[in-house]
């Protein structure tokens, strides 16, 4: 037993022999989770394993098809996110619920507002105060007055960490908080989890990083294909064995590749680029058959450099050259000249949400599919299909809706749609994102095959690891700036973050 069983007696809040079914798909087959107060436990599996779905139903967002949820020892219904709120659950969850048109503030406290004095005012001044207290916890220093709609989404991913904390539940739910946040905005997370946790807050924790997993794990679940695989203590088990739990095979994590020793033609070369996104003077040079590394802290120019080269934001100085030619238009123009991009916002930037997976996987490549312009339903759904099939999308068929998808499957969906379109050049801005470990591996082996065909690949992630062991090299930006350029000798994640953090 942990010492949170030996304290605590009974699981704070515990799901036992959960089930849910979708059309086509089993979602949860008799799960059993117990969380117990002053603990973490951490919940790992692939995507599609059913993690989101259990979070849900524990939330109310989902009804349970099978099973009970117990609190405190007592049979409870949870039959929207109301009845966890006053059961003092709280989840942060890997897909933002902010409203992007209101401020930091009133996302905060939305439906929590303090009252003002005169009925049915709201004390604003008490509202912005409150919102600057929250985010001191993680260490940020936010303009409360700011519209959500125009932070970058590891500020969003604070902002949603924030909102639960606001909630002073009893039992927080993370799923995956720190996808999209820095080294040292993990480490202010990090330390509020530690805190919560001396204070008695029970935390179901998901996530793909493993060493998140056993540097901040009491307990590990293990879940695949909806049932429970295993429930086991960090020290008795390893990463590679747990990888092995989750995937049901052997999985090599270390993205070992044979780096590119003679690169080929000039992909992309960039001059001078300037943008009104912060963007100052910035020169980098991507030739096919190598992957290129984009570093440095969330905040630098990273994901404004890609969309500067794809062109959706436009220079204001500098120019932009894809296999020789000059590019000064519009996205349209990138895509014509073979590039892709993978954005870091897959669900607002990368995908149609309304449409079926079979939609979004041809939107790119219509044209090039079908050039008379004559649809034909059988070739887009068996081009769809062997898509679907190459990349292990996780679908009950073709036509489900992209947005009825794991985060992972939404994100192989991105990767398919330029695959289909037959592009040179890609651009990935974070493409392991919110990816489970097996997904990540077959998503670097598609793209060291790639660059192997001839392919050019500009790399963006927040996780150092991914640079060093993908990249052939890298580039790490400051402040709007290339602070530095690494080739694979030097490759470390200590030299990017020297060249990072102003230490080179």
């Amino acid at each position: 037993m942990t010492c949170a069983e030996q304290s605590s007696g009974a699981p704070l809040l515990a799901l036992h022999g959960i089930g849910k079914q979708f059309p086509g798909v089993r979602a949860l087959d008799a799960v059993d989770l117990d969380l117990y107060g002053g603990e973490v436990h951490m919940l790992v599996g692939e995507n599609g394993a059913g993690k989101s779905s259990l979070i849900k139903i524990l939330y109310g967002a989902y009804r349970a098809d099978s099973g009970r949820i117990l609190h405190q020892g007592a049979p409870v219904e949870v039959r929207s996110p109301a009845d966890a709120r006053r059961l003092g659950i709280a989840v942060i969850f890997q897909e933002f619920s902010l409203v992007p048109f209101l401020d930091i503030a009133q996302n905060l406290f939305l439906g929590r507002e303090p009252r003002g004095r005169i009925p049915g005012t709201i004390d604003r001044a008490r509202l912005h105060a409150d919102a600057r207290r929250v985010l001191r916890l993680l260490g940020v220093d936010y303009d409360t007055r700011r519209l959500v709609h125009t932070l970058g989404v590891a500020q969003q991913q604070m902002v949603e960490i924030a909102k639960a904390l606001s909630q002073n539940a009893r039992t927080l739910v993370m799923d995956e908080p720190t996808a999209a946040l820095s080294e040292n905005e993990c480490e202010h997370l990090f330390k509020v989890i530690r805190q919560l946790k001396a204070e008695g807050v029970a935390i179901a924790y998901i996530s793909h990083r493993l060493r998140e997993v056993f540097e901040l794990g009491d307990r590990i679940t293990v879940l695949r294909d909806g049932r429970l695989v295993k429930t086991l203590l960090p020290a008795d088990t390893n990463p590679d064995e747990l990888v092995e739990l989750m995937v049901g095979r052997r999985i090599d994590a270390s993205y070992a590749r044979e780096y590119c020793g003679r690169p080929g033609e000039v992909a992309l070369e960039v001059k001078d680029l300037a943008t009104d996104t912060g963007i100052k003077g910035v020169d980098l040079v991507v030739r096919a058959g190598e992957i290129v590394g984009l570093s440095g802290l969330v905040g630098a120019g990273r994901s404004e450099v890609a969309r500067a080269i794809f062109g959706a934001d436009m220079p204001t100085r500098g120019e932009v050259r894809l296999f020789g030619a000059r590019v000064a238009g519009g996205p349209g123009e990138a895509r014509r000249h073979g590039v892709a991009l993978i954005p870091e916002n897959r669900k607002r930037e990368g995908l149609a949400l309304i449409l079926s997976l079979r939609d979004n996987l041809l939107l790119a490549a219509l044209f090039r599919l079908f050039p008379r312009t004559w649809f034909d339903s059988a070739r887009a759904t068996r081009v769809a299909q062997e898509m679907i099939e190459r990349l292990r999308i996780a679908t009950p068929s073709a036509a489900r809706l992209v947005r009825y998808l794991s985060g992972g499957n939404q994100q192989k969906a991105v990767l398919g749609k330029w695959l289909n379109a037959g592009c040179r050049f890609f651009i990935l801005d974070e493409p392991t994102r919110g990816i489970d470990v097996g997904a990540k591996a077959e998503i670097f082996a598609l793209i060291d095959g790639l660059v192997k065909q001839g392919a050019a690949v500009l790399m963006i992630s927040s996780e150092l690891s991914e640079i060093v062991h993908v990249c052939d090299r890298a580039y790490v930006m400051r402040e709007g700036r290339i602070a530095g350029e690494l080739g694979r000798d030097s490759l470390s994640e200590a030299n990017i973050l020297r060249l990072a953090m102003h230490e080179a």
